[in-house]
């Protein structure tokens, strides 16, 4: 099973550039284009949150209409820009989400089980776990221990040592671990909000950011650092599931490059391809 992940697209309205610098519907119109093309083609696309900035509905029917070219299902989840009620009346066609409450579901289709959280504070740049939220985890983990799962989270739960996105971080995050501790059957947690890709061991399993379609934050981990970012290259994640070897976690840049070539210049000589 193939599975695209998606993160952090920030679409904002026709015509608003995001921080006044970027625009973001082309790029993730080209993420879109480079799932399209990719071969095989993904099982299902699992959006991770910032779908757009400001969460209007403007911005989610602008959102939906980038995504129409995509001939799989897409799954999405909230981030800190996202509004619940906005994302739920545009993408009413997305069945999966639930119609109240928080955005959490399980889907059950395929040969591992996908797991959407929602870390959304209304308001908040910041994430959490709560109480309940905590509670909802493990019942729904408890349900199936004989399949192997993977959860699909806007934050991260760890620290990221860059210091403007950790006061934007996920609290509750001691409590997560002691959940998962508790379940050997998830193969992995993956996250957006850092615009970065990452990799932590954290309770028990593997967790890992994805980068953004558009704009990535600056990695810089002095205690002082200002918050900001660059238009470094943009990209999204493929996790490929295989029962006999498990679960691996690819980033793909996205964008043309130059190749490919054969590890022999002979052949790529013959090619005309130097």
């Amino acid at each position: 099973m193939l599975i695209a992940q998606i993160s952090d697209t920030h679409i904002m309205d026709d015509g608003v550039l995001a921080y006044g610098v970027i625009d973001t519907a082309p790029y993730l119109a080209r993420a879109v284009d480079q799932v399209r093309r990719l071969d095989p083609a993904p099982d299902v696309v699992f959006m991770t949150g910032d779908l757009v900035d400001r969460g209007l509905a403007s911005e989610y029917e602008r959102l939906k209409a980038l995504l129409a070219p995509l001939p799989m299902p897409v799954f999405l989840i909230p981030g800190n820009h996202d509004k619940r009620d906005p994302l739920r009346a545009v993408m009413s066609d997305h069945r999966y989400l639930p119609r109240e409450g928080f955005l959490h579901y399980a889907l059950e289709d395929w040969p591992i089980r996908l797991i959407g959280l929602d870390t959304v504070i209304p308001g908040s740049g910041a994430g959490e776990l709560c109480a309940e939220r905590l509670a909802w985890i493990e019942r729904t983990l408890a349900d199936r221990p004989d399949k192997p799962t993977m959860l699909f989270m806007h934050h991260p739960p760890f620290r990221t040592h860059i210091a403007h996105m950790d006061q934007v971080g996920l609290s509750g995050i001691d409590g997560f671990a002691a959940v998962l501790k508790r379940f050997d059957h998830v193969e992995r947690v993956t996250c957006g909000h850092v615009h970065r890709a990452m990799s932590v061991r954290f309770g028990g399993t593997v967790v890992v950011t994805c980068p953004s379609t558009a704009h990535e934050v600056v990695l810089d981990i002095r205690p002082d650092a200002p918050a900001v970012f660059d238009l470094g290259p943009p990209g999204f994640m493929l996790h490929h599931w295989d029962a006999g070897a498990g679960l691996r976690s690819h980033v793909v840049l996205i964008g043309d490059h130059a190749g490919p070539y054969f590890f022999n210049a002979a052949k790529n000589k013959a090619a005309g391809l130097i």
